[in-house]
């Protein structure tokens, strides 16, 4: 009975001891007045005049705490031998008690701060923005939605990813060393794990960004997020989600796990779509950066009653400040480049590309149009292309559909790669002549066995089998062979580029290469915007979309005089008349230079402008674009 007595206190001892600190401090505290209790009934009881002259019970009781807390209090004790005897046993015993205190809260505290450097704390914020996940588009996704947030007084940012927390801190510092307005707060923990969400206070955040980490299993991953995010049960208003998935053959599986509540971009879908435009249309990596970046001009729907019942050929000179790109009617619907015919009602938006919300600014008077500068509309023959693509991904087989529908029949495009693709395209090519040639991208030799020189367009593609580091190492080494073999045959291509990390573009400047597409900074914008305005999606999916208005950098010709002196607003005009909307240019002296590399959007319509015969003019327009008469309308 008595062993039986023993272990159960023993098992509730440890119990008790289980409980962490507090519980280690209880029992502390709890010796601590038993020893007290104890030497002060043992004094009364024991010795005469010591405890009467030292107040009684209660006044011994009060020294033996002063001797426990400080052990030196009992260098001035004067008494019998059994009251000294008996304040040294308390004083040894606080010691003890005391040591031991210092310990388990020295532990505690050090415990308490392991716990808040590993960002397990609860979150209490209010519309702020959760990104979830880490790879390298987390620092342009922050940096961009830094920037997104100048205006706000007060501005935050949360991130949830399986790393340490200050390894995420740190690096976010080292990257972006000032984040004005914007807090950037980490949290560690795994976002597909619903405990671990529910750290960064998801029902009161405005936007969930689900951002693709690195690794194979990326695209599961995301679709994980969708699930948990869709069957989570939400209090209040549901923050809008945005997601991308690597993989086009996932997206139907991604949009199906986010159940109609998310939106959810392909990311492979538009790396193809704008290699394929680039290709033909140097600079235009350029003016989609720009575009979907908060640093310079972006996106902005913009209500003006006064231009109710007007066209949207008569918007395009009706601002000073901003330049018409759209029209976003009552219902929601979205139309980039309308028909100039299309009349603004009441509750239409008009889509703007501006350099903030606030610098649209309608003009006061007509502009000045230079009419001997606007050259007459004329219909170029197609001529026939031949492209080579150097280099082979995943992405090969789309890629090459989507050119197959971009060029004339009878164009060629030859693959040059170390191994043959399968494709599967044979014989399913419409306008292609499909055709391979062995060749190792970073041999000199190699490239040169190519026959360039009868190429008017080389697309480099990175290696996918590879890490994104080395694969672009590879393509810097492609592309100086490149440069160079081309200023030996007297500059008869063009070079597009794809690369992986933004920072090697800088880099590459010095191949001279035409364009670079880095489609994962594309992606990390086109979400952060997304992310701060949903309804932009119904913009961006036109413009991806082959079906309706793209973007296109053309000769400058095609609108006015090379060397005549005009301004902008007579390229509008030129450009309204061929049915397309202008917005920008791009000058080939300065299509070297960083940042904007030529492109110019968005620029003064009064200012003189001279173009020459290698510039472009930045455009919304059809594929196959018709003149329109003076009043706007289809001719």
């Amino acid at each position: 009975m008595k062993g039986r007595l023993r272990t159960r206190f023993r098992y509730w001892f440890d119990g008790t001891m289980d409980r962490g600190t507090p519980a280690l401090i209880s029992w502390l505290a709890l010796s601590s007045v038993m020893l007290i209790a104890m030497t002060s009934t043992l004094v009364v009881l024991f010795t005469d005049t010591d405890a009467e002259d030292n107040g009684g019970w209660l006044g011994v009781a009060w020294m033996s705490v002063l001797r426990t807390l400080d052990a030196g209090t009992m260098g001035g004790d004067t008494g019998g031998p059994v009251f000294l005897g008996l304040m040294l046993a308390v004083t040894l015993g606080g010691i003890f008690i005391v040591s031991a205190l210092i310990g388990v809260l020295t532990t505690g505290l050090n415990q308490k701060l392991q716990e808040l450097r590993k960002g397990r704390s609860q979150l209490i914020e209010r519309g702020h923005t959760i990104v979830l996940g880490w790879s390298d588009q987390v620092f342009t996704v922050v940096s961009e939605l830094v920037e997104a947030n100048q205006s706000e007084r007060r501005s935050c940012v949360v991130i949830l990813a399986d790393r340490d927390k200050i390894f995420m801190e740190d690096s976010i510092r080292a990257r972006i060393p000032d984040t004005g307005s914007t807090r950037v707060i980490c949290r560690s923990g795994n976002p597909l794990v619903r405990a671990d969400l529910e750290l960064v206070s998801p029902d009161t955040a405005k936007s969930i960004m689900v951002l693709p980490p690195e690794g194979t299993d990326r695209d599961i991953d995301v679709i994980k997020a969708l699930l948990l995010l869709h069957s989570r049960q939400w209090t209040g208003s549901r923050p809008h989600v945005v997601s991308a998935v690597h993989d086009s053959e996932n997206l139907a599986a991604a949009q199906l796990a986010a159940g109609g509540h998310a939106l959810v971009i392909d990311a492979e879908d538009i790396a193809v779509r704008l290699i394929a435009q680039a290709h033909r249309q140097t600079g235009l990596s350029a003016v989609f950066n720009e575009l979907l970046s908060f640093i310079s001009n972006e996106f902005y729907f913009y209500a003006e009653p006064a231009l109710v019942g007007s066209t949207y050929g008569q918007a395009l000179h009706a601002f000073e400040l901003g330049i018409p790109v759209g029209l976003r009617n009552a219902t929601g619907d979205v139309l980039v480049n309308p028909p100039m015919d299309s009349v603004i009602g009441p509750g239409d938006q008009i889509l703007v590309v501006a350099e903030d919300d606030l610098l649209i600014r309608l003009r006061e008077a007509r502009p000045t149009i230079v009419e001997s500068a606007i050259t007459s509309a004329s219909v170029q023959s197609p001529t026939l292309d031949r492209t080579v693509l150097i280099g082979e991904n995943s992405r090969t087989r789309k890629l090459v559909r989507l050119l197959d529908s971009f060029v004339q029949p009878g164009s060629t495009l030859d693959i040059a790669a170390s191994r043959q693709p399968d494709t599967g395209l044979d014989g399913t090519l419409v306008n292609l002549t499909l055709g391979f040639k062995v060749c190792e991208p970073t041999r000199r030799s190699s490239l040169e066995a190519l026959d360039l020189g009868s190429y008017q367009h080389i697309v480099v593609l990175s290696d996918d089998t590879m890490a994104p580091g080395p694969s672009d190492d590879r393509t810097l080494v492609t592309l100086l062979h490149l440069r160079d073999i081309e200023e030996a045959l007297g500059d008869p291509y063009s070079i597009v580029t794809e690369m992986n990390d933004d920072a090697n573009r800088e880099v590459a400047q010095v191949t001279k290469a035409d364009d670079f597409i880095v489609s994962t900074k594309v992606i990390s914008l086109l979400l952060t915007q997304l992310t701060e305005n949903r309804h932009l999606h119904a913009v961006f999916t036109d413009l991806f979309n082959p079906e309706g208005s793209e973007i296109y950098l053309k000769p400058a010709s095609n609108y006015v005089v090379p060397g005549a002196e005009a301004n902008f607003s007579t390229v509008i005009e030129a450009a309204r008349r061929h049915g397309e909307t202008a917005i920008g240019y791009r000058l080939a002296e300065h299509n070297e230079t960083p940042p904007n590399y030529g492109v110019f959007l968005n620029p003064s319509r009064s200012a003189p402008l001279v173009f020459g015969s290698k510039d472009a003019v930045v455009v919304f327009a059809e594929e196959e674009a018709t003149a329109v008469d003076d009043d706007g309308r289809s001719g």
